[in-house]
């Protein structure tokens, strides 16, 4: 299959079960929530791949859009399944995440690169042999004062936060339908400045 007719594999990255889920880490499954949702599109167990899927069109492309079922650390194994599954080369895999060193609501995309202590992304690193692939970071912030980034990734957000969270959300599933549609140049001219 060719890259341009393979689908693509949207994964949001996030911890399962209730206690996590107002949490920063899982904004990865919020994003993939919204694009599911603009799809009219319903999360349904994949068989082989511990992770939930909604298999969607975004900007006219296929999309499978993911939410791993396993801990954010163990992410990597459902995702290489899912690229095995759908046969979706690594150029057509993105990576919804959390980001400390972004500001609180900024968007960055990038192609490859390391994982920056970010166990999700070590795991996928490490599960696919490849760090070529799509990230669309959501800027989280630091941690106020010398509060460990381990547990501030795993708090609820902030009163002001969970206000400006909804329209985050909004942005960063409108970047990566600008990521499928348009590229990887486009969409940083956008959501950069």
């Amino acid at each position: 299959m060719s890259s341009d007719t393979a689908p693509w594999l949207v994964v949001g990255l996030g911890n399962p079960g209730p206690e996590y889920a107002a949490t920063r880490h899982n904004i990865g499954y919020l994003v993939v929530e919204e694009l599911a949702s603009r799809a009219r599109g319903k999360f349904a167990t994949h068989k082989r791949a511990r992770a939930a899927v909604a298999e969607e069109r975004l900007q006219g492309q296929r999309a499978v859009l993911a939410r791993c079922s396993t801990y954010m650390n163990e992410s990597g194994g459902p995702v290489k399944g899912l690229l095995d599954f759908y046969k979706v080369p690594m150029e057509h895999l993105v990576v919804v995440h959390d980001e400390l060193d972004i500001p609180f609501a900024a968007l960055r995309l990038k192609l490859g690169g390391g994982d920056n202590g970010h166990n999700g992304l070590r795991s996928i690193r490490r599960s696919t042999g490849s760090g070529d692939f799509y990230r669309v970071r959501v800027g989280i912030g630091r941690p106020p004062g010398r509060q460990d980034p381990a547990d501030f990734v795993l708090k609820p957000w902030s009163g002001t936060e969970r206000k400006e969270l909804p329209m985050l959300v909004v942005d960063a599933a409108d970047a990566v339908e600008l990521l499928i549609a348009e590229g990887l140049e486009r969409a940083q001219n956008r959501y950069h400045a």
